[in-house]
């Protein structure tokens, strides 16, 4: 059987090699192997020096995520790594792949470390809602200083190996064989007298109390800025301000304390949650079953915002793209969009000109739809009208080659339908691009009746490609997102109309946590995407149904949000910062006596009940139909997709967190008033019967 960790002698050097597939997680088996190791080397008079190297893609990646959640088996992590400082032999950590978390925080407890120039390195645990709980809060800043080291552990980047050598994190860059050099190097720090250097004992990074308290102080007003409800991220600042203040070992208990807290913290919870769903959302039978079909070639059927952004989503992954539109003029705007887009990008050193012209020169932009004849996978972002979108699949049938991917990016309509328009629905898929589409990392991948195994995993393996987060869906109005999204939009309203402003139920969401309040997310989308959609539904809508209108109100004045600088909000010209406005809460007023409606104060507490239990209603019976696969799935998509407080996991998450049956009781009171909409979903229901929760549903 193969060992975690081997050791092996070679000319004084011992090799300590990780071998735990794939990413040589520290493991409790990994963990002992380094202590024996430590203790191999102290004892031997034949060891001179020791390095520590992972077997495969990497050098350990950080702890053992099959052990989150679980009692923790000794050694303890910290104990390994302060045993490897204190080892009396020099100790090499020799880096390649991602030296991640506890990766790092063992090859800051080496006394040197070597790495290829593909290494990169970082404590990314606040991504997890804990911090670097093996002493890189004290080791990492004693060489790179508070600022730098607060930078790297409150963004939890990964930093490339020039980088970290220019920092100090990495002693040497290996040009050859990095294992070869590593031993060499080792044999050659054997022999010198600073060949024992603890990072716990370097000042290197240390400068005097006052700057080192002031680079906490601003990263400190920084968060509270820009995440002020985060708990993880002011417990790293805490512990950096202590090494300064305290000695190694004091800060090392501190940060010790800091961590437990943090492990106790519901937000641990709720982001360890949102981490493993996204890994769960990857995994799609359709996608597992198929063979994904060559992509070497894209097409874009609309040059508009969502258009554009596609384009400069598949040009950055290395598609060359063709852009086809109504005429020529529309073909010469779609080009300025995605040119303006890599010009923001050169402006904020995203990219060097030299790469924004290789990307322009692999797009073209024509009214031919021949040219998308050798296209592998075509995405049509066009109008949001079902006639449309059926003519240009009618046009695309007739000129792409045959297992090209046929995709709509459409938000709301029946792919179904999209594809009956073609000779080859199996080859049909939905792929729903959130915008900016170059940026946003969510795609849902929606499964029509007819779509293809091949063509959902060529789906999956776009969005890889891409680096977005894919989720699969169903067919339904909206899918998964703007199926939930709309429900609780409507909620939103009934809440506005029934006694609370716009205004107090944007700043109740904003508390919650979302970035922004959905009448502020309606004005930046533009209000007359929702008005076109309620005016398509209308012929639908069931009569006995609540309808608020007073958003129809605003735009029939011409209100359409910050575009037309009016919308639920006043914009001033140029600004995207909106004000209150009293002739909304005017015309508020007069739709609530107009409709005899009674009101009430709202407390926030009030707001947030009702606006989650609507989305929470709405997205259990989005799992019960089968519109999505898992409830894990519903939370990364309104994570990723609507704002939905990662720390708190998702929609899902949180109803589990709050109680299932705290939950129905809620929708149940509020169906005394209207049981119209507050159907409670049928899968809530079973599941508080039986006790359960969503969490329960979640399948890889």
């Amino acid at each position: 059987m193969r060992e975690a960790v081997s050791q092996e002698l070679e000319d004084g050097v011992l090799v300590v090699t990780v071998d735990n597939p794939p990413v040589n997680a520290l493991g409790a088996e990994v963990r002992r192997g380094l202590v024996t190791a430590m203790e191999r080397a102290d004892a031997d008079e034949a060891v001179r020096a020791v390095v520590i190297r992972g077997e495969g893609r990497t050098f350990p990646a950080g702890a053992d995520i099959r052990e989150f959640g679980k009692p923790p088996a000794e050694p303890w992590l910290p104990d390994v790594v302060n045993r490897i400082e204190a080892c009396t032999k020099p100790v090499v950590a020799a880096l390649h792949g991602t030296a991640l978390g506890g990766g790092l925080e063992v090859a800051l407890a080496a006394h040197w470390r070597i790495a290829d120039r593909q290494a990169k390195v970082g404590l990314p645990e606040v991504n997890l809602g804990i911090l670097p709980g093996a002493g890189g809060t004290q080791r990492l800043p004693r060489i790179v200083g508070a600022q730098k080291a607060l930078d790297m552990m409150l963004s939890g980047r990964h930093v490339p190996a020039a980088e970290a050598h220019e920092l100090g994190i990495i002693d040497r860059i290996a040009e050859g064989d990095l294992l070869e050099e590593a031993k060499m190097w080792a044999r050659e720090i054997a022999g010198r007298p600073d060949a024992l250097r603890p990072t716990g004992a370097r000042t290197d990074g240390l400068t005097d109390p006052e700057s080192w308290r002031a680079a906490c102080a601003a990263a400190r007003a920084r968060l509270e800025k820009k995440s002020p409800q985060l708990f993880a991220p002011f417990r790293i600042v805490e512990c950096v301000e202590k090494v300064i203040e305290l000695p190694i070992d004091e800060g090392m208990a501190f940060e010790r304390q800091a961590f437990e807290a943090c492990m106790r913290s519901p937000q641990r919870e709720g982001l360890i949650h949102a981490f493993f769903a996204e890994r769960r959302a990857r995994k799609i039978p359709e996608a597992e079953r198929g063979t994904p079909r060559p992509l070497e070639r894209a097409g874009v059927i609309g040059g508009g915002t969502m258009g554009s952004g596609i384009a400069v989503a598949m040009l950055k992954a290395g598609l060359p793209v063709t852009m086809v539109e109504r005429d020529e003029e529309a073909a010469a705007a779609g080009r300025e969009r995605v040119a303006a887009i890599l010009a923001r990008d050169v402006e904020r050193r995203r990219l060097t000109p030299g790469r924004r012209d290789a990307l322009l020169a692999a797009f073209a932009t024509t009214t031919d739809y021949g040219a998308l004849s050798d296209a592998d996978l075509v995405v049509e972002a066009a109008f949001e009208e079902m006639a449309v979108k059926q003519e240009i699949f009618r046009k695309l049938d007739a000129v792409a080659k045959k297992g090209a991917i046929l995709a709509t990016n459409t938000s709301y309509l029946d792919i179904n339908e999209i594809a009956a328009a073609t000779g080859r629905p199996e080859d049909v898929i939905g792929l729903h691009f959130f915008s900016p589409a170059h940026i946003m990392k969510l795609l849902e991948i929606v499964v029509a009746d007819a779509t293809s195994d091949d063509a959902v995993a060529t789906g999956l393996q776009l969005a890889r490609r891409l680096g977005k987060v894919p989720v699969r869906a169903g067919v339904c109005d909206g899918f998964i997102g703007n199926r939930i999204y709309n429900r609780y939009v409507e909620e939103a309203f009934f809440i506005m109309e029934d006694g609370a402003s716009p205004y107090e139920i944007d700043r109740a969401v904003r508390n919650f946590g979302y970035p922004m309040g959905p009448f502020e997310v309606a004005d930046l989308a533009g209000l007359d995407i929702g008005w076109a959609a309620r005016k398509r539904r209308a012929p639908t809508r069931d009569p006995r149904r609540r309808y608020v209108a007073i958003a129809d109100k605003l735009c029939e004045r011409g209100w359409f949000g910050q575009k037309t600088g009016r919308g639920w909000y006043r914009y001033e010209e140029g600004s995207r910062k909106g004000q209150p406005d009293p002739e909304v809460l005017e015309i508020v007023a007069s739709e609530r006596i107009l409709k005899g409606v009674p009101t009430g104060a709202f407390t926030e507490e009030d707001i947030i009940r009702r606006y989650l239990a609507a989305m929470i209603n709405e997205a259990a019976n989005v799992v019960h139909e089968g519109i999505a696969l898992r409830p894990s799935d519903v939370d990364v998509v309104a994570v990723h997709g609507y704002g939905f407080p990662r720390w708190r996991g998702g929609p899902m998450k949180y109803a589990d967190m709050v109680g299932l049956e705290n939950i129905l009781a809620d929708i149940e009171a509020f169906a005394e008033e209207d049981p119209v909409v507050w159907q409670p979903s049928p899968l809530l229901v079973d599941l508080v019967r039986r006790g359960g929760n969503f969490d329960s549903l979640n399948r890889d």
